[in-house]
């Protein structure tokens, strides 16, 4: 029978991948630093293979982060939840987490004029329309 990748796995695995890419490390690189292969960075950034407690700290020391890093903003499932409330992750941080997200955030962040900066926001929030309801 073929496990499924659990929702908690599949969010340390997108931290995973935001972090290494917010670093401009390859696959390959992570995947050599802590001694997997480069497919096997594929499944953990995806979910489909767990990442152990002891390969979670060496793929936290080789990405400079803390281990409560991957999962901070943790959204509550049913099979982590107890007895808390359930909180939905936010949208934003799906977006985040893309390729054009991390390129949009990076390339923000270099613009030094904070007018210019207001400006920008100002034309994207005017292209985006009134938001949905």
């Amino acid at each position: 029978m073929k496990r499924t990748p659990s929702s908690i796995d599949k969010y340390i695995g997108s931290r995973v991948r935001l972090r290494r890419m917010m670093l401009g490390l390859t696959q390959e690189r992570l995947g050599d630093a802590v001694g997997v292969t480069f497919q096997q960075i594929q499944k953990y950034e995806k979910g489909t293979n767990r990442i152990g407690a002891s390969r979670l700290q060496a793929i936290a020391k080789t990405l400079t982060a803390e281990t409560s890093y991957f999962f901070d903003g943790l959204p509550q499932t049913q099979d982590s939840a107890g007895f808390s409330e359930t909180k939905p992750r936010p949208v934003e941080f799906d977006f985040v987490a893309t390729a054009e997200g991390l390129q949009l955030h990076r390339s923000f962040i270099r613009i030094k004029d904070r007018r210019v900066r207001k400006r920008i926001v100002e034309l994207v929030t005017a292209l985006a329309g009134p938001p949905e309801t």
